[in-house]
């Protein structure tokens, strides 16, 4: 049996992008190792999984974030069929308050049954995120 282990996520800030992790999501900062001038930042989400952010190189040519496969733009209406990770809350409503307090702009749709709901955004990067509700069963 496979458990997701960590997500990496390249940043030009990674202090900036832990701290956002861990005001949206209750992410909590663990020991990094010491790769000399590699810097990095490991955060945990208790329970679930880990995220390791990694400095990025200043002279690559990548974009600095994927946004969407089906819009250059960053657009969260895209996001349902571009690249993002998905997290779940047992409390939708009140995680959808707290992005509208942040003035994180969001889309939202549900799934065809009508039985969970989502919300989708970015991070200060440019990452694509959706929260759903969890299923009801």
């Amino acid at each position: 049996m496979a458990n997701l282990g960590h997500i990496a996520r390249e940043s030009s800030d990674i202090t900036r992008l832990a701290q956002y992790y861990k005001e949206v999501f209750g992410f909590e900062e663990i020991e990094s190792p010491d790769f000399g001038d590699l810097k990095v930042k490991w955060i945990n989400l208790p329970g679930a999984f880990a995220m390791h952010i990694i400095q990025r190189n200043p002279s690559t040519k990548l974009p600095e974030g994927p946004y969407s496969a089906t819009s250059p733009v960053r657009d969260p209406s895209h996001l349902p069929m571009g690249h993002h990770i998905c997290f779940t809350v047992s409390d939708f409503d009140s995680f959808l308050r707290s992005l509208k307090e942040k003035g994180i702009e969001t889309f939202q749709k549900s799934l065809p049954d009508g039985k969970v709901k989502q919300v989708f955004f970015f991070d200060p990067d440019g990452n694509g995120l959706e929260v759903a509700s969890r299923s009801e069963s």
